[in-house]
């Protein structure tokens, strides 16, 4: 399979690694950017793939909780002037509270519910296009109706984040347990987990980290004379690794002392008096992976002035 310049700029963003090597990796993957990937990380060039796509659109990613529900919403605009402006910030804030209220199943259900004020969600939003002057969209929300969520924006909306929780009777309005759930929250935003706990990894993708971890092992001349079950036991210890830097509460809680977050959980849960249980979390960042359209300014002036 032939590739192009593009795919090789796209690996070298998506990799970090130098564009000869993505030109090799490419070449061996006959063109296929996600073997491409495998490739380079078997050869210890890059290390795993983001998780998100390149974050390029501007818009607003919002979290917040009303009448105890947990509702992450992302409205998506087309420049970063307008998601500052007073009009969309109280759109995004008005989706949310419908969210919260009507529990629709998704984003097309939610654009025919009714807006506050009148009209539907859809309507609402037209109307703003047409007073702002920019494309406006509802792109994704999340919604949790039962136990305790707490909401994290960072950053004006470029990270939204709600965690939720179970907290034993007596717990819900501790001002320790909501600082927790601020701090899980934070955490959440700034190391981007894929699961929650390590229970939630498919066996399927732990393999796949296995067998790259085993190739990348045997080609490092370190270990060129280390038998098969050495190697093993070196990748099944490396495994940790994965849960750590991928699963929320296997994480190293970024404001303790080298502790997991799962373990300052129960450590809050305990002076607190009670139990603690994180159940999930949604993390919603604007615009990922999203590819925004890059404008050549000086040839649009020139075309205007034609």
């Amino acid at each position: 399979m032939a590739f192009s310049a593009q795919d090789v700029k796209d690996l070298r963003e998506k990799t970090g690694v130098g564009m000869m090597d993505c030109k090799k990796a490419l070449t061996a993957s006959d063109g296929d950017i996600e073997k491409a990937v495998e490739w380079l990380r078997e050869k210890g060039l890059a290390a795993a793939e983001k998780k998100a796509g390149r974050i390029a659109a501007e818009g607003m990613a919002y979290a917040t909780v009303i009448d105890g529900v947990g509702v992450a919403v992302e409205v998506n605009s087309e420049s970063d002037f307008v998601a500052k402006n007073e009009k969309f910030t109280e759109y995004v804030s008005n989706v949310a509270a419908v969210v919260a209220k009507e529990n629709p199943a998704d984003v097309e259900a939610l654009m025919a519910c009714a807006y506050p004020g009148g009209g539907t969600v859809e309507q609402a939003q037209q109307e703003k296009v047409l007073v702002i002057g920019e494309n406006i969209k509802v792109r994704r929300f999340a919604r949790y109706a039962t136990g305790l969520s707490v909401p994290y924006v960072h950053m004006g909306g470029r990270i939204g984040v709600i965690v939720n929780m179970e907290v034993s009777a007596g717990l819900e309005a501790k001002p320790e347990v909501l600082e927790l759930g601020k701090d899980v929250a934070m955490q959440i935003a700034a190391m981007n987990p894929t699961y929650c706990d390590k229970s939630e990894v498919d066996p399927s993708v732990l393999e796949k980290e296995k067998e790259i971890l085993i190739i990348q092992a045997k080609e490092d001349p370190k270990n060129a004379n280390k038998p098969e079950n050495i190697l093993e036991k070196m990748v099944t210890g490396r495994v940790g690794k994965y849960y750590e830097e991928n699963c929320l509460l296997q994480q190293q809680y970024v404001k303790g002392d080298k502790e997991s977050v799962e373990k300052h959980v129960a450590e809050v849960a305990k002076a607190a008096g009670g139990t603690v249980k994180v159940l999930g979390f949604t993390r919603f960042e604007k615009g990922e992976g999203i590819e925004k359209r890059q404008d050549d300014l000086a040839a649009e002036v020139a075309k205007m002035v034609k």
